[in-house]
């Protein structure tokens, strides 16, 4: 490239769920007059061994058939066709569920599908390069504005043009730094366990989650006898669990998962993450966008932190298709203060929903378990909140971006 500049209409740095579901949509929907290049090391190899999952929602299943990657994973993904929660110490023989969500009746469609990390991972990098998305397998070093464009500087020195720099690049975003965007941010002081289980007798798309005093402990469906767990314990208990032999961590494990589906096996290296909060004061700069975990970072027991980076790709993929159609700049503070408006509201909300449940329900408190297990009763024995409860845990309410309909842009 000498010392020209190449001019890109849009730069995604990272390479992640999100970055790559926002350069499908708009190598979609724009090219060939838009140029969008992903910048990131990882695309210089394939896609890691990863044994984390995510439960895909309704409005981004949607989505992704919209996109054009559901067919490639759908094989791979397992339905949720039930859904029981319950709330006991560790000791109790019985662990009565006090909360059940079932398919929809209606429409007969899933709760939810489980997806495999590595898969949708896939799936996206070959839809995205059929869309003709530009691959660049270094990292964003630098940028700067410059005569109305932002000046980009790759790591290995390289200088690009661009009219939008989304920062995809994960929860310790070195791009909203040098962006100046301040967050708040805490820990909780727990990790979460996952690793992959076999077990003898199938699941039947059941997944549960059992409340207990140090954090929630989920068992999530997967093709095959096989279900993923979500372990969360405090930081210190969760490192001495990884680090058992074998048979110990079968042995811990037993106490949570139980026997309902025969015996069981540790089929995948057993790791913990230590969990965090944080959102972006502002999700938006100059010429300058915040996406995925970059913008928030949430707890996971609810299973929507990955489902809330895809609603961000839809939201800003509309935003800057919409100004694209009406031959406006894409990158302008009225476009992406539209975007920033549509998606901050919704973030903090189930920001909110997230870390109030974790500290509801990971505490000793026999007061506020009985507390609970009322309010969980009364969900149950009421078909309007319960209703309600699917709706928002589908991403089918609200003001919804068109690819969260299933529409095209």
């Amino acid at each position: 490239m000498g010392q020209s500049s190449e001019r890109s209409s849009i730069i995604i740095a990272g390479a992640g769920i999100a970055g790559l579901a926002l350069a499908v949509a708009l190598g979609r929907a724009l090219k060939p007059k838009f140029s969008i290049a992903v910048c990131d090391p990882v695309l210089a190899r394939e896609p890691a061994v990863d044994d984390r999952v995510s439960a895909i929602t309704t409005s981004a299943q949607l989505l992704l058939e919209s996109l054009g990657v559901w067919d490639l994973i759908a094989a791979q993904a397992q339905p949720i066709h039930e859904m029981e929660i319950t709330d006991s110490r560790l000791q109790d023989a019985v662990r009565p569920a006090f909360l059940n969500f079932e398919d929809d009746t209606e429409s007969g469609e899933p709760l939810a599908y489980m997806v495999e990390h590595r898969d949708l991972a896939v799936a996206l990098r070959e839809t995205a390069a059929n869309a003709g998305v530009r691959f660049l397998t270094q990292g964003v070093g630098n940028y700067h504005t410059a005569d109305g464009w932002l000046s980009v500087m790759l790591s290995d020195g390289t200088p690009l043009n661009t009219s939008l720099l989304v920062a995809a690049d994960g929860a310790r975003s070195k791009l909203r730094s040098l962006a100046g965007i301040s967050s708040i941010s805490w820990p909780y002081e727990q990790s979460g366990i996952v690793a992959t289980i076999g077990h003898e007798r199938d699941h039947e798309g059941r997944a549960i989650q059992h409340f207990l005093p140090a954090g929630s402990f989920a068992i999530l469906p997967l093709t095959g006898k096989r279900s993923s767990i979500v372990w969360t314990e405090t930081r210190e208990e969760a490192d001495r669990i990884v680090g058992l032999s074998a048979e110990e961590f079968k042995e811990e494990l037993l106490l949570r998962f139980g026997r309902k589906l025969g015996e069981i096996e540790v089929v995948s290296a057993a790791r913990a993450y230590p969990l965090s909060f944080a959102m972006a004061r502002r999700f938006v700069h100059d010429r300058f966008a915040l996406l995925g975990d970059a913008a928030h970072v949430i707890h996971p027991l609810a299973g929507q932190g990955l489902n809330l980076g895809l609603r961000d790709a839809a939201a800003l993929a509309e935003c800057i298709a919409d100004a694209a159609r009406l031959g406006l700049d894409h990158g302008t503070p009225d476009v992406l203060k539209r975007y920033e408006r549509w998606r901050r509201s919704d973030t903090m909300a189930m920001a909110s929903v997230t870390d109030g449940l974790n500290r509801l329900f990971s505490n000793r408190s026999d007061v506020l378990r009985t507390a609970r297990d009322v309010g969980l009763g009364l969900v149950e024995r009421t078909p309007a909140i319960k209703n309600y409860f699917l709706r928002e845990a589908a991403g089918t309410s609200g003001e919804l971006p068109r690819l969260l309909r299933g529409e095209t842009l």
